[in-house]
């Protein structure tokens, strides 16, 4: 046996150590720690105590679900694919579309793993530079046809942007679908953040042909140990996806009838989830504000989360992370979204309990003044 750890099962044990941990104030993975709506608790029993997960579900998804995802997006005449969470609608679409000699096309940052998908399907990934005040943190028009040619296969942005928290108005989207029809390419729309920007477009209300939506039921309805989401296409596209799909036994039973009970009550949800939101922000914007060299350079974000910038207060996004960890908060190091531009930030959710973002704050100072002093890290993920 080779002495050489594997990195697989060290990024498992790290992720498996962080369940374990007791109370711990889970604010790096955008994942939403709001107490359930009692609709969503109550239809996720009647399902367990009914059997239902005896049973395998529909290989698309409970009918009443599909339509519900249709018509909440907005998208009379599209289908929607239900599948294990938002990442695997995006697996789907990867190895639909992505062959030796294509390339995806994403901004940097972005989400990393369907530039993964796309690699193991042979594709080269092209990451088109965005975090610089320049260009005001986003895709612009220019940037993106200088990037697109007869090889590009997939258009694939995240909006809001993961972990920028910026998101683009529909005249930008109107030109990024332009763009993919002129050469060829498939415009794949993460739309996983929608429900916490204010005036967001999906690209499907613009451009119903040439274009797919991906959604989750992770972050806004905090489903994300559930693994629920979604794919949204025209008829004949939907066709061609659904013939990549893995999800033939369909996605969770006990997950969907929380999907369609969170969609039923979506306006009330939302309405306190977003409230939370802002107040997290706030406070996280006021204790950042009185510390020097920490900065916000994206406010408002239209996602659960903010990029703090390290950079300019001399310490290591690692080092911030760890020492929070041992305090029992879990925040997420910049390069785990970007290489290029990660040691710059630190990512903090604020979808969770106003009672983690205060000792967030409280502790603020303190975790800066030990962050400068540490330097033998252990891997972070």
């Amino acid at each position: 046996m080779s002495g050489v750890q594997s990195a697989a099962l060290v990024r498992n044990r790290y992720f498996d150590e962080l369940s374990a941990t007791p109370g711990l104030y889970w604010l790096g993975q955008n994942t939403n720690h709001i107490e359930s709506h009692p609709a969503v608790r109550e239809a996720m029993l009647r399902s367990i105590e009914a059997g239902e997960f005896n049973a395998y579900a529909p290989p698309l998804g409970f009918e009443a679900l599909r339509a519900a995802i249709v018509a909440d997006l907005e998208t009379p005449g599209a289908e929607a694919l239900v599948t294990e969470g938002g990442v695997n609608a995006l697996a789907m679409i990867c190895r639909a579309r992505c062959k030796p000699g294509t390339t995806l096309v994403t901004t940097d940052p972005t989400w990393k793993w369907p530039c993964l998908f796309a690699r193991q399907q042979g594709a080269e990934v092209i990451e088109i530079p965005i975090y610089d005040p320049a260009c005001n943190y986003r895709l612009t028009p220019e940037a993106l046809k200088a990037n697109v040619d007869e090889r590009t296969a997939i258009i694939y942005l995240v909006d809001p942007n993961n972990p920028l928290g910026i998101r683009y108005t529909r005249e930008e989207i109107e030109s990024f679908a332009a763009i993919a029809r002129d050469c060829g390419a498939l415009l794949v729309h993460d739309c996983t953040y929608r429900d916490f920007a204010d005036g967001h477009t999906p690209a499907l209300h613009v451009a119903p042909q040439g274009t797919v939506v991906s959604t989750s039921f992770s972050k806004w309805l905090g489903l994300a140990g559930l693994r629920i989401g979604a794919l949204v296409a025209a008829p004949d596209l939907f066709e061609e996806l659904a013939q990549t799909s893995t999800s033939v036994l369909g996605a969770s039973v006990i997950a969907q009838r929380a999907a369609q009970a969170g969609l039923s009550v979506k306006a009330e949800w939302m309405k306190k989830v977003r409230s939370t939101d802002r107040a997290n922000k706030a406070m996280i914007q006021e204790a950042a504000v009185g510390i020097e060299g920490l900065a916000l350079p994206i406010m408002p974000s239209h996602g659960n989360f903010l990029v703090l910038e390290t950079i300019a207060a001399g310490i290591r996004p690692e080092a911030l992370v760890e020492c929070y960890l041992r305090q029992g908060i879990m925040i997420r190091q910049g390069t785990y979204h970007t290489q290029r531009f990660g040691d710059r930030f630190v990512k903090i959710s604020t979808s969770v309990p106003q009672a983690w973002v205060e000792k967030l704050c409280t502790l603020l100072p303190d975790m800066v003044a030990q962050a400068r002093t540490l330097n033998d890290l252990p891997p972070q993920f």
